[in-house]
């Protein structure tokens, strides 16, 4: 009895001393289970479904997964979603540190400029995309008119891969840039100075301060800026939609030559109402991007223990 009653005391301490942490973190959780876990799970048991918008549905197993495997479009709006991904993803990092490095020093108007950066990620997706189109219009861009000027003929930027896919690029690093450095800024202002006087008591210079000190202070918010990105670049929808001003928008052009797997998830749900398909296409997304992610930490934290 004894025993009892000293477990029912320290079971209602420990209720006591973890019951407000529990109830003020609850709602999150509650909020995840309803719109993310839910809805992913869901997803999961459609794509083992052959299912109409009726909501009819019939069991197939695997067999969305074995023709999702055997399309030849799936892996070309993988191919376009990956090409266009590491062109917009790496000079997009490398430039988002530049920019916090320079936003970071101490200079006129500094408020001012780092509030600019951010304005690329509040304007309107349309609006940009309207504008990029006609930056990369064949015969009246932007685009054409500045490389006619270096002797360079107008090029398509739509109607090729290479060129759809540096286009998209540049927009999609436009918009994002300057929010990843306001993001590296905070990070940088968080570096101890302290480190660096030392280091340049010891006369280290700009560089390797730069690359002993500032980029390992810098591992964790590296590691979230490029997964944020890596999610963003795999989910690659609005741009590529946008930028294509044809009635084959949703295809990505007349070959498929900038569909991407987000576009072609879309096109299998909405227009060929394959919803147990679309759902498999969605699953692959997600453990892809799960896959990359991973990869991106790993290497990410191998490379920190060799600075």
């Amino acid at each position: 009895m004894a025993r009892t009653t000293t477990r029912r005391r320290r079971f209602g301490s420990w209720v006591d001393s973890h019951a407000i942490g529990y109830a003020l973190v609850s709602p999150y959780f509650l909020v995840f289970a309803v719109f993310g876990l839910f809805p992913l799970l869901y997803t999961a048991w459609v794509s083992l479904h052959d299912w109409s918008l009726l909501g009819s549905h019939t069991w197939i197993g695997f067999d969305n997964y074995t023709e999702l495997f055997g399309d030849p479009y799936f892996y070309n709006a993988l191919k376009n979603t990956l090409g266009i991904f590491v062109l917009a993803t790496v000079p997009q990092i490398f430039m988002a540190l530049a920019i916090a490095q320079l936003l970071n020093r101490v200079f006129r108007a500094r408020t001012l400029w780092r509030m600019s950066v951010l304005v690329p990620s509040i304007t309107s997706v349309a609006a940009v995309g309207i504008i990029f189109t006609l930056i990369f219009a064949r015969d009246y861009g932007l685009a054409n008119w500045a490389l006619g000027h270096v002797g360079v003929d107008p090029v398509a930027w739509q109607e090729h891969r290479w060129s759809s896919w540096l286009a998209i690029a540049t927009m999609v690093d436009w918009r994002w840039t300057g929010y990843n450095a306001l993001i590296l800024l905070a990070a940088l202002q968080a570096v101890p100075p302290d480190l660096y006087e030392a280091a340049e008591l010891d006369g280290a210079g700009g560089f390797k301060q730069f690359w002993h000190i500032t980029i390992p202070m810098l591992r964790p918010t590296l590691v979230f800026v490029t997964l944020i990105s890596i999610i963003g670049g795999m989910q690659l929808f609005t741009e590529p939609l946008l930028f294509n001003t044809g009635a084959n928008a949703i295809s990505g052009g007349t070959t498929r030559q900038f569909q991407t797997l987000t576009m072609y998830l879309y096109e299998k749900a909405f227009t060929g109402q394959e919803f147990g398909y679309a759902s498999a296409i969605a699953w692959v997304m997600f453990l892809l991007i799960a896959v990359i992610g991973a990869l991106n930490v790993l290497l990410m934290n191998r490379r920190m223990r060799g600075v």
